[in-house]
C-alpha cells in the first residue's frame, strides 16, 4: 500500500471545490452562549460511568475494608483524608475535562461573509473542513466522534468522553496525575493491610469475612496496578507533548512544524496558566488562554 504524505490532505482543502462558501450556511440551531459542553456518544458515556464506578469502588474498599476497621485512628484519619482528597480532585478533573469545550471551531463558519472578514492578502489561503463546513485554524483537526474541528487536538479519549484539546488539556493531565496517585496510594495501603492481617487474626482486621476481604483487596490491587501503569504512561506522554508543543496527532502524522518554537516552561504556562501557582494543580482554576487571533486561520 502506497503511503500518502500527510500534507496532501491539507493541500486538497485548497482546491476550489472544497472552498465553496455559498454552500456553507450556519447550523440551524447554534449553541447558545454558556451552554454546557457534552458529547452524546454511547461508548464515551459508558467509559465515563465505568471510570466513576472504579474510583468509587476503590473508595469503598479503602474506607470500609481497610481504614474504618483499623484500630490505629491516626493512620486511618491521615490516609482517609489524603485518599479522599486525591479522589475528589481526580473526579473533579474528570468532570472538567469532560464538560469543557476542548477548543471546537464554530461549525458552519465557512461562509462568504466570514472569509471576507478575514481580509486575506493576495496569495494567502485558508483551510476548510468539508465535514463540518468550518474554516480550520492552523493545527486544528476534525474529530469524527465530536463531529467538530478541535484546535490543537491531541486525541479523543473515551474515558473522559471528550477530545483533549487546547482548552481542556490541563484538566486531562490533572485527571491522569490524580488517578495515578490514588492508585499508588491504594496499592501501598493494600500491602500494609495484607501484612497486618497476616500478623493478626483475619477476623479482626476487617468487618467482612476473610474470603470476602481477600477478594475485595485482590480486585483493588489489580485495579490499582492496571490504572497506575496506564495513567502514569499517559501522564508522561502528555507532559512530553506539552513541553515539545506537539500534539499526539501531529507526532503520529509527523506534520511539519509551522509554528514558532518556545521554551518548555513557556509551553507549560500556555497550558496551565500564567504565572506559576498552586492553581496549576487545581481543576477549579481555569488557565488564561488569551484571546483568539482571527489570523490563526490564515497560512
Amino acid at each position: 500500500m502506497m503511503l500518502i504524505p500527510t500534507h496532501h490532505f491539507r493541500d486538497i482543502e485548497r482546491k476550489p471545490e472544497y472552498l465553496q462558501p455559498e454552500k456553507c450556511i450556519p447550523p440551524p440551531h447554534s449553541r447558545p452562549a454558556g451552554t454546557m459542553w457534552f458529547i452524546r456518544d454511547g461508548c464515551g458515556i459508558a467509559c465515563a460511568i465505568v471510570t466513576w464506578f472504579l474510583v468509587l469502588y476503590a473508595e469503598f474498599v479503602v474506607l470500609f475494608v481497610m481504614l474504618i476497621p483499623s484500630r490505629d485512628y491516626v493512620y486511618s484519619v491521615i490516609n482517609g483524608l489524603v485518599f479522599n482528597l486525591l479522589a475528589f480532585l481526580a473526579l473533579a478533573s474528570h468532570c472538567r475535562a469532560m464538560l469543557t469545550d476542548p477548543g471546537a471551531v464554530p461549525k458552519g463558519n465557512a461562509t462568504k461573509e466570514f472569509i471576507e472578514s478575514l481580509q486575506l492578502k493576495p496569495g494567502q489561503a485558508v483551510y476548510k473542513c468539508p465535514k463540518c463546513c468550518s474554516i480550520k485554524p492552523d493545527r486544528a483537526h476534525h474529530c469524527s466522534v465530536c463531529k467538530r474541528c478541535i484546535r490543537k487536538m491531541d486525541h479523543h479519549c473515551p474515558w473522559v468522553n471528550n477530545c483533549v484539546g487546547e482548552n481542556n488539556q490541563k484538566y486531562f493531565v490533572l485527571f491522569t496525575m490524580y488517578i495515578a496517585l490514588i492508585s499508588l496510594h491504594a496499592l501501598i495501603m493494600v500491602g500494609f493491610h495484607f501484612l497486618h492481617c497476616f500478623e493478626e487474626d483475619w477476623t479482626k482486621c476487617s468487618s467482612f469475612s476473610p474470603p470476602t476481604t481477600v477478594i475485595l483487596l485482590i480486585l483493588l490491587c489489580f485495579e490499582g496496578l492496571l490504572f497506575l501503569i496506564f495513567t502514569s504512561v499517559m501522564f508522561g506522554t502528555q507532559v512530553h507533548s506539552i513541553c515539545t508543543d506537539e500534539t499526539g496527532i501531529e507526532q503520529l502524522k509527523k506534520e511539519e512544524r509551522r509554528w514558532a518554537k518556545k521554551t518548555k516552561w513557556m509551553n507549560m504556562k500556555a497550558v496551565f496558566g500564567h504565572p506559576f501557582s498552586l492553581g496549576w494543580a487545581s481543576p477549579f482554576a481555569t488557565p488564561d488562554q488569551g484571546k483568539a487571533d482571527p489570523y490563526q486561520y490564515v497560512v
